[in-house]
């Protein structure tokens, strides 16, 4: 079966007009396309050049397969044109993903900060009026029909803080009793 090694060096050659000169567009030794060229040839059946003067003249069955070769190679590169087009449409693709999720994410954050002024707003309004408000009003305001507890603990700590302006505040055991209602 033919390479697409053989093919490549039958093309330089062609191209150049000697193994030397195919050999340095190659990269390779002027004996490595030598010995490709002759598998070529044997892989075919005929020779491809003749040699004159140190120089290959191709075959007019040589200029055939050039033909060929030329399509091929233009169909190889058209086959990377297609397989490029295809990356670059994937790449193309991601980045317009990647543009709708900045612009979700940037939607998302003012959604978020909208909904955040929106609640400080309603708590502000809320606690405006409450804002000069003693925080004992506040508390007995809060307990509306609360633990009787709490509002006898809230006035004892009334009790203690106004202690100096009172005096000696005297409480019986029973009058405590009462008041805690055991």
């Amino acid at each position: 079966m033919i390479t697409s090694r053989q093919l490549e060096a039958f093309r330089a050659i062609m191209a150049r007009g000697t193994v030397t000169a195919a050999a340095e567009r190659l990269g390779v030794s002027q004996p490595a396309v030598s010995k490709i060229l002759a598998g070529l040839e044997h892989e075919i059946g005929y020779p491809l050049f003749t040699r004159i003067k140190r120089r290959l003249a191709p075959t007019s069955e040589a200029r055939l397969l050039e033909q060929e070769v030329t399509r091929l190679y233009h169909s190889l590169e058209r086959v990377t044109e297609v397989a490029r087009e295809i990356r670059e449409r994937q790449m193309d693709a991601e980045i317009a993903i990647e543009e709708q999720r900045a612009q979700l994410l940037a939607q998302k954050i003012q959604n978020d900060r909208q909904d955040a002024d929106g609640r400080a707003y309603a708590i502000e309004a809320t606690l405006r009026p409450l804002k000069d408000m003693d925080w004992k009003t506040l508390v007995a305001a809060s307990a509306r029909g609360g633990d009787p507890k709490m509002m006898i603990a809230l006035a004892f700590r009334e009790l203690a803080e106004n202690a100096t302006k009172i005096g000696e505040l005297n409480m019986s055991p029973d009058l405590l009793q009462s008041l805690l209602g055991k």
